[in-house]
């Protein structure tokens, strides 16, 4: 069975497809590999960050994206945020609203 891949809001979605064109090849290698084995490929691709928070680990000549995604029932991946790494460690901001925004989708059950 494949899993679907959803957006958490159009912005997320057009934030993903602005991104430089190698960081953007490997995100979409990754999301397509997901589509077919399902969410837990594991480091290099994908990271647990807890309670239900997911990471893609997306890489290029560019530098390195990453996009926060959580899962839903019926094999649904929803992609909560993304953007470009410019630090070692994942921002504080950016996890804050990927976190956000999974508390929203369990509230809703979209």
């Amino acid at each position: 069975m494949t899993y679907s891949i959803e957006h958490f809001n159009t912005s997320v979605q057009a934030a993903i497809e602005e991104w430089p064109p190698g960081i953007r090849a490997s995100y979409v290698r990754i999301v397509r590999q997901m589509v077919v084995s399902g969410p837990n490929l594991g480091l290099p691709y994908t990271r647990a960050f807890g309670d239900g928070l997911f990471e893609i680990r997306a890489r290029g000549e560019e530098g390195h994206g990453r996009a926060f995604f959580c899962t839903q029932v019926e094999r649904r991946i929803i992609i909560l945020h993304g953007f470009i790494k410019k630090t070692q460690q994942t921002p504080q901001k950016e996890l804050l609203l990927a976190r956000k925004r999974l508390k929203e989708i369990r509230n809703d059950q979209r």
